[in-house]
C-alpha cells in the first residue's frame, strides 16, 4: 500500500499510508494526540475523525482544547434534543439538526410544539446527559438507509440529495436513538457539561416557501455551566438591543404587512439618521473625487442579460411585463454605471472615473429569510463605481480602503477583512480571475492588513475584500465590500484611448462604504443601543421647562440652539419635571435642559446628560459652541459633563 502526504496546520508534511483516518493520522504525530482526537478538520470542513484523508488535504486536529470542538458538542446537543423529543413525542418526524455559530438547532415536523413545551424536553434532555450513552457510529447501505426512513420523506430526500453518491451511509446511535448523520461527534452523551432551548420558530424545507413548513427548535450548549450563563446574559442584552425592538420604541421604521414584506418604512427620526449617513458618505465620496450619477430603479431584462445579472440572478429579480416587454426592478446599480461611462469616449489621461450613487436596489429573498432590516427586499446601497488603468488598480484600492477604515474609526466599530475568491457560479476566464485575485491579496499584503480567505464566496463578476463590522457586543455583520471586476468592461465592450492610441479595456472596481444603509443602520442601532451619538440623534438636544411659566424661556433657548442647524425639541406637555426627564431618556435623547426660574433668571441652562451627569447654571453660549464642536467633530462619546 502507497502513502499519501498531508499538510498539517504549521505547513509541515505528514506522510501517512493510503486509506488513512484522521484519527490515524493523529496518532502519526503522537499517541497522546491520538487519544485526544475528537474530529478534523480537512481542507476547511470539519469532519469525523474516521474520515479517510486524500492526497494532499490540509489537516487540523481537534481535541477539546480546539475552537472547533464546541460546534462538535453542540452538534451532539442537537442529537440529544432530538432523542429527548423521540421519547415524549414519538409521532414527530425529524429532517436536520445542524450545529450553528451559536448552537443548534432541529428542524421536526408531525408535532405541535411551543415554548412551554420546552422545559419538558430540556428535563429529558437532562436524564439523557445524565446516562451518558456512548455515541456510536455505524453505515448502512444506500437501499437499507431508504427503507428505514420509509416514513420520513425528508431523510429521504437528504439520501437522494446529499448522500447520492455514497454507497455506504452513515449513521450515529446513542442509546435508542439512531439518526442519519455524517458527524462529527463526541465520544458520548454526558460530554454535554451544559446546554439549553432557546426559542422556536417556523422555517421552510431547504429554505423554500413552496415547500412543507417545519417547526424549529433553537439550542445551544457549552463545556459548563458558566460559559452557558454568560451566553444567556450576551443574548438578554442582545435582545434588549434587537433593532426591531427599539425601532419600535424609538419610532424609527416599521414594516407593515400591507405595503409589504421586506420593505421598510422610515419614519422622520429614521429619515433624519439616513440623511446623516449619506451626508458622511458623499463627504468621502466628493473629497475622494467621485462624481453623482443617478439611476432608475428599473430596465429592460435585455440590460440584465448583457451585464450577466441575468442569468445569474433571475430568481432573485422581481420581473414586470410592460407592453410585450420584460424589465426588471434593478438588483444592483452596476450595469446603470457602466452605461453612462459608455456614452462617451474616454483617454488614459481621464481615468480614473469615479461615480457614486445612493441606489436604490430590489432582490426576492425568500420570505421566511426576511428579517427587520438585516434581510429585507428593497434597500439602498451607497455605490461606487471606478473605470481605472490596470495600473491604477493598487492606488485608488488602497484610497478606498482608507475611506471604509475612516467609517469604522467615526463609528467606533471594529473590522475584521476576508479576500472573497471565485464561486462555482460565476462569468469570466480563469485567467481574468486568477490575475484579479492575486491583486486584490497584493493590496492587502502591501497594507499589513490581517485578513482571512472565503474559499468561493466572491461576486459572480469578479473577487472582493469583505469587511464585516464587530459591534460592542462582539457580534459581526456583514459590511463594506471592495470587487475587482474584469468581466463587466468586456461585456459592455467598454473601452478608453491609451497612450499608443489604441483602445484598452479598463477595470471596473465596485465599492460601498457602508454596504447597504438598511444593514448599516441596523449596526448602529444594535452598536449604540439607541443611544446614537450626537450628529445622528434624531433629536439632539430636548429643553424641559419646569412650568407653564418658563415656556416662552425655553423656546427662545431652543430657537438658539435650532439656528445652529440642531434638531431641538421642548416638552410643553404639562408634566411634571420627573416624568418630563424620564421620558426624555427613555427617547435616548443626547442632552436635555432643564429650565426653571434660576435658569431663566440668570439666563442659564441646566445640563443633564444620557448618564445621568448634570451641571446648573451652564452658559448658553458655551454650551452651543460645545454643541457645534461635538457634532461637526462627529464624536461618539460626549465630554461636555465629564
Amino acid at each position: 500500500m502507497s502513502d499519501i502526504v498531508v499538510t498539517l496546520p504549521d505547513g509541515s508534511e505528514l506522510s501517512v499510508p493510503e486509506g488513512s483516518t484522521v484519527e490515524d493520522a493523529a496518532y502519526e504525530i503522537g499517541p497522546g494526540l491520538g487519544k485526544d482526537t475528537v474530529a478534523g478538520v480537512v481542507d476547511g470542513d470539519l469532519v469525523d475523525k474516521v474520515t479517510e484523508l486524500e492526497e494532499g488535504a490540509e489537516l487540523v486536529i481537534v481535541t477539546e482544547g480546539s475552537d472547533e470542538y464546541l460546534d462538535v458538542l453542540r452538534h451532539s446537543a442537537a442529537h440529544v434534543f432530538a432523542q429527548a423529543l423521540l421519547r415524549l413525542r414519538p409521532e414527530a418526524k425529524l429532517t436536520i439538526g445542524p450545529w450553528t455559530d451559536e448552537g443548534f438547532y432541529y428542524d421536526v415536523t408531525n408535532v405541535d410544539l411551543d415554548e412551554d413545551d420546552l422545559r419538558e424536553i430540556e428535563e429529558q434532555m437532562a436524564d439523557i446527559v445524565a446516562e451518558d450513552y456512548e455515541i456510536e457510529r455505524f453505515t448502512m447501505s444506500r437501499e437499507e438507509a431508504f427503507d428505514y426512513y420509509e416514513e420520513n420523506p425528508f431523510k429521504q430526500d437528504i439520501l437522494d440529495t446529499e448522500a447520492a453518491d455514497e454507497e455506504e451511509i452513515s449513521f450515529y446511535r446513542q442509546g435508542e436513538f439512531e439518526d442519519l448523520c455524517k458527524g462529527p461527534h463526541v465520544e458520548s452523551t454526558g460530554e454535554i457539561g451544559a446546554f439549553k432551548l432557546l426559542n422556536i420558530s417556523s422555517a421552510y424545507w431547504r429554505g423554500d416557501e413552496e415547500n412543507e413548513t417545519l417547526t424549529r427548535v433553537y439550542g445551544t450548549a457549552f463545556t459548563d455551566e458558566q460559559e452557558l450563563e454568560e451566553f444567556v446574559e450576551r443574548r438578554e442584552e442582545a435582545a434588549e438591543r434587537d433593532h426591531r425592538k427599539l425601532g419600535r420604541e424609538l419610532d424609527l421604521f416599521s414594516i407593515d404587512e400591507v405595503t409589504g414584506p421586506g420593505l421598510p418604512l422610515y419614519h422622520p427620526n429614521g429619515k433624519r439618521i439616513l440623511d446623516e449617513l449619506a451626508d458622511f458618505a458623499k463627504g468621502l465620496n466628493l473629497d475622494a473625487g467621485y462624481d453623482p450619477v443617478e439611476t432608475p430603479h428599473l430596465f429592460r431584462t435585455e440590460l440584465w442579460k448583457k451585464s450577466g445579472h441575468y442569468e445569474n440572478y433571475v430568481d432573485d429579480m422581481f420581473l414586470l411585463d410592460v407592453n410585450d416587454e420584460e424589465y426588471g426592478l434593478k438588483p444592483m446599480n452596476c450595469p446603470g454605471h457602466a452605461t453612462i461611462f459608455d456614452q462617451q469616449s474616454w483617454s488614459y489621461r481621464d481615468l480614473p472615473v469615479r461615480y457614486f450613487e445612493d441606489g436604490k436596489v430590489y432582490r426576492k429573498e425568500q420570505r421566511g429569510e426576511l428579517s427587520g432590516l438585516s434581510r429585507v427586499w428593497s434597500f439602498t446601497i451607497d455605490d461606487g463605481h471606478l473605470f481605472v488603468r490596470p495600473d491604477q488598480i493598487e492606488e485608488e484600492i488602497n484610497l478606498i480602503i482608507d475611506n471604509i477604515l475612516t467609517v469604522f474609526e467615526t463609528f467606533e466599530l471594529n473590522a475584521d477583512v476576508a479576500l472573497a475568491t471565485r464561486p462555482e457560479k460565476s462569468v469570466g476566464s480563469d485567467e481574468i480571475w486568477e490575475r484579479a485575485e492575486k491583486q486584490l491579496k497584493a493590496v492587502l499584503d502591501d497594507g499589513d492588513i490581517d485578513y482571512y480567505l472565503e474559499e468561493g464566496d466572491g461576486a459572480f463578476y469578479g473577487p472582493k475584500i469583505d469587511f464585516g463590522f464587530e459591534d460592542a457586543l462582539g457580534r459581526s455583520w456583514d459590511g463594506p465590500t471592495v470587487q475587482l471586476d474584469f468581466n463587466m468592461p468586456e461585456r459592455f465592450d467598454l473601452t478608453y484611448t491609451g497612450e499608443d492610441n489604441e483602445d484598452h479595456r479598463p477595470v471596473m472596481i465596485h465599492r460601498a462604504l457602508y454596504g447597504s444603509y438598511e444593514r448599516f443602520l441596523m449596526v448602529l442601532i444594535e452598536h449604540f443601543n439607541g443611544k446614537f451619538p450626537l450628529w445622528l440623534a434624531p433629536e439632539q438636544v430636548r429643553v424641559l421647562p419646569i412650568s407653564d411659566d418658563n415656556l416662552d424661556y425655553a423656546e427662545r433657548v431652543a430657537d438658539e440652539l435650532r439656528e445652529e442647524g440642531l434638531r431641538v425639541g421642548v416638552e410643553n406637555r404639562s408634566w411634571t419635571i420627573g416624568r418630563k426627564i424620564q421620558d426624555t431618556h427613555t427617547d435616548r435623547v443626547p442632552y436635555m435642559l432643564i429650565i426653571g426660574d434660576n435658569e431663566e433668571e440668570a439666563g442659564t441652562v441646566s445640563v443633564r446628560d444620557r448618564k445621568e451627569r448634570e451641571e446648573n447654571d451652564v452658559d448658553r453660549d458655551a454650551f452651543r459652541a460645545h454643541l457645534r464642536e461635538e457634532r461637526d467633530e462627529k464624536r461618539v462619546a460626549p465630554d461636555f459633563l465629564d
